[in-house]
């Protein structure tokens, strides 16, 4: 085998590559991208948040999000509105069409996760989530 098939950096960029391909093909019938499920379940469990906020749930810079958020309001997924609190900063929030979506994309995250580590044993599936967790900070 070659040595960078050895390669750490390698190996995680082949498995993103196959999990991402995977996961953008689940929500092709949704019209969104992993990217944009990523906002829509951190909206889920809390609406109506400012960017910066959404930003740093997810690890974005605010320049990308920015661009990003713009599809989404104009897919009718998100309402950008004046922060009460502060009228020079947005609150994002969800609209009743990506509501009622959030339910089915739950279960789309969860099937993707399932068949992504079917060959894993529970204590594996643990222990890769824990690695790549470890990885992440």
């Amino acid at each position: 085998m070659p040595s960078y098939e050895e390669c750490l950096v390698f190996l995680l960029a082949k498995a993103y590559q196959k999990a991402h391909a995977a996961f953008k093909q689940k929500l092709a019938p949704y019209g969104i991208t992993p990217v944009q499920h990523l906002i829509l379940a951190v909206l889920a469990e809390e609406d109506s948040l400012a960017p910066a906020e959404i930003s740093d749930r997810i690890l974005m810079d605010g320049a990308t999000l920015s661009g990003v958020l713009d599809r989404m309001a104009e897919a009718g997924l998100i309402r950008k509105e004046e922060n009460p609190q502060d009228r020079r900063s947005l609150k994002i929030s969800l609209t009743a069409k990506a509501k009622k979506m959030c339910a089915d994309l739950a279960t789309q995250r969860k099937a993707i996760n399932e068949e992504l580590t079917a060959k894993f044993t529970l204590e594996e599936k643990i222990l890769l989530k824990r690695l790549l967790k470890d990885l992440k900070e």
